[in-house]
């Protein structure tokens, strides 16, 4: 039998609901009973693939953030052409300031040494063109801010070579990343229906399609978000991970192994280190 304990929550947080008011009014919402657990030290990590708004919220405020961050952000990982890289912030935060990207790309920096196994991990800037001229107000200042930054910068990356595998963390506000992953989400299950329609059309096709079946197979794997479980939200007190709202059994097991894994490694403790020293000053 395995060590399992259950916890009374008798409320949930509805996906359409206000995160701010079903936390005030349901105050034994799962997830905050969640929270309180990791946070008392009943548990070492936190799995959720419930409202993002709501989850963000009670982290936030039932852990904390850690010193030296404002914001926390979502971490997912992308996959590339020729290793994963990490995209960040995923979907935490709709509006930001430069010393927020500043924070996430020390957070992205240290998340892809722990998780992605990468020692010296390439930083860039999701903006509209390469020059440190082009983008928005937010982008300008925070690629200066960033050339000043303990972390490999290279500039900005454009949306083209997100997938190119030219960086290793890819920093930018909440919305565009958030953007970003569902047109990505989208493409991915586009490109898969158009490769069956076409595979299974002819007789010729469909002896192809099962002489690819192994290639296919592993094309899957790439680009399946279940493969890597869930996204963690740094810069709070404690190892969380979001889901993805239609996450698969396959999905929830492996987020789970990843926040196991995040514990043991002490991930917390890293970003802590990582962020020590860093100052922002805005213009």
């Amino acid at each position: 039998m395995l060590p399992l304990s259950i916890v009374d929550a008798p409320d949930v947080v509805a996906m359409a609901e206000s995160p701010a008011v079903a936390l005030r009014r349901k105050p034994g919402a799962s997830i905050r009973v969640a929270v309180q657990e990791l946070a008392e030290k009943r548990g070492s990590g936190l799995v959720s693939a419930g409202s993002t708004g709501a989850t963000v919220m009670a982290a936030y405020s039932g852990l904390g953030l850690l010193h030296g961050v404002d914001r926390p952000a979502l971490a997912t990982t992308i996959p590339t052409r020729q290793q994963p890289a990490v995209l960040l912030d995923a979907g935490a935060n709709a509006e930001c300031r430069p010393g927020h990207l500043l924070q996430f790309a020390v957070m992205g920096a240290v998340y892809a040494q722990v998780a992605l196994g990468v020692q010296d991990p390439r930083v860039g800037l999701l903006s509209i063109g390469e020059e440190e001229t082009k983008g928005n107000e937010l982008t300008r200042e925070a690629h200066r801010l960033l050339k000043a930054a303990p972390v490999r910068f290279l500039g900005n990356v454009e949306a083209r070579d997100v997938y190119s595998g030219v960086a290793d963390v890819i920093v930018c506000d909440g919305f565009t990343g958030n953007v970003a992953l569902k047109i990505s989400e989208s493409l991915v299950e586009m490109v898969e229906a158009l490769l069956g329609d076409e595979l299974s059309g002819t007789f010729s096709a469909s002896v192809g399609y099962l002489l690819s079946q192994r290639a296919f197979r592993r094309f899957r794997r790439r680009v399946d978000y279940s493969e890597y479980g869930g996204a963690p939200l740094l810069g709070v007190g404690g190892v969380v991970i979001v889901g993805h709202g239609r996450s698969s059994a396959k999905a929830i097991r492996n987020a789970i192994l990843l926040a196991d894994r995040f514990s043991r490694e002490r991930l917390v403790e890293r970003l802590e280190k990582g962020l020590a020293g860093i100052t922002v000053t805005e213009s």
